[in-house]
């Protein structure tokens, strides 16, 4: 059974940093891309950053600067370091795994605010 488990989200002051983590298992792992999305009330899902299984990476315009995104396959594990937090960064954020399936977490939500 594949699960990806998503931990870390919380309320953040603007300025502040978050840490996410996603756990998977059921899969072997380091074939996957690893992608976070995110999707804020009202508004479609978007890609948020991503990391191949090569390890490549790439990042919304959004994010870009300002969040990174990392692997440890040896513990199948994928992190989202987020830095300097904006309102409009508000969202609930998914874990995604992708290779010749999609597989998706649950979600946790990542609320920015005063």
């Amino acid at each position: 059974q594949v699960q990806l488990v998503e931990s870390g989200g919380g309320l953040v002051q603007p300025g502040g940093s978050l840490r996410l983590s996603c756990a998977a298992s059921g899969i072997t792992f380091s074939f996957y891309s690893m992608r976070w999305y995110r999707q804020a009330p009202g508004k479609q899902r978007e890609l948020v950053a991503l990391i191949t299984d090569g390890v490549s990476t790439d990042y919304a315009d959004s994010v870009k600067g300002r969040f990174t995104i990392s692997r440890d396959n040896a513990k199948s594990m994928v992190y989202l370091q987020m830095d300097s937090l904006k309102p409009e960064d508000t969202a609930v954020y998914y874990c995604n795994a992708f290779w010749q399936r999609n597989y998706w977490g649950q979600g946790t939500q990542v609320t920015v605010s005063s």
